[in-house]
């Protein structure tokens, strides 16, 4: 598990609730139920209507991707590439048939069976980047959810402070005089601190993780795709080294180099 992601989301209440006391605020003061139901309900509606229904029930998916750790080597995918294409260009594709049945990446899997199975080099990369293309726009859509939620939340808390000024308003001349109008402004502006700590504190954070989390995919992924390209064409293995690790930067290349050398 990624322990960073949980203990970020601690860290959001703790900064908070730290500025509060240290500040001599009353923890009392910052809870308001009409508030989070205005805020929090209102924004989790119209994140219903903006949504498609596939993305709401794929969230505990989302949230688990989110918490889980990617354990992929980059380097160790272009290690197992090259030796795949020493293999192919010593005995032919065919010979890849048995190792294809030990891969456990369904997208490898699937581009060197095609390869074996004597597919067309540009079918192939339709077909392959078809592939990516799906897998980003299913990413997008995850991200694109908690980018809303960045923006409905603080409406929502706009919309609720709002409301609280109206009735503060039409309160005013009554008794209690400027006591009643600090209170009352206070109360209004609950609204506006829940939607920015939901946007600021957890919504945007995770679209950004998301983002990270897509990139990192995509890497592996067009990593893979010029491996089993540059198989198919029958590339010289040192060719396809120094094409696979130019997706890596500097710091990553020297694993490459150390295993396969300048073969």
């Amino acid at each position: 598990m990624d322990i960073f992601v949980p203990i970020a989301i601690v860290l959001v209440f703790v900064i908070n609730v730290f500025g509060i006391l240290v500040g001599g605020g009353n923890m009392a003061n910052y809870i308001d139920l009409p508030s989070i139901v205005i805020t929090l309900g209102g924004g989790i509606n119209a994140l219903m209507l903006a949504s498609d229904f596939s993305v709401l029930t794929n969230m505990p998916k989302i949230f688990g991707a989110l918490l889980k750790k990617s354990n992929v080597d980059e380097s160790q995918i272009i290690i197992t590439l090259i030796s795949f294409s020493e293999k192919a260009r010593r005995e032919g594709l065919l010979v890849l048939e048995d190792d294809i049945q030990d891969i456990q990446d369904l997208f490898l899997k699937k581009g060197l069976q095609l390869v074996v199975d004597g597919t067309d080099p540009e079918l192939v990369k339709n077909i392959m980047n078809t592939e990516i293309d799906q897998i980003e726009g299913r990413h997008d859509q995850a991200k694109k959810f908690f980018e809303d939620a960045a923006s409905l939340f603080p409406a929502w808390g706009m919309i609720g402070t709002l409301l609280g000024l109206v009735i503060m308003l039409r309160g005013l001349g009554g008794a209690g005089g400027a006591e009643m109008i600090g209170r009352g402004m206070a109360a209004a502006l609950i609204t506006t601190y829940y939607g920015a700590i939901l946007a600021n504190g957890f919504a945007l954070p995770i679209a950004g993780k998301l983002t990270t989390k897509n990139d990192a995919e995509a890497l592996v992924k067009n990593i893979m795709l010029e491996g089993i390209l540059s198989i198919q064409a029958g590339d010289n293995p040192r060719i396809v080294k120094d094409k696979l690790i130019s997706f890596l930067p500097p710091s990553k290349r020297q694993k490459v180099n150390d295993s396969v050398g300048d073969r």
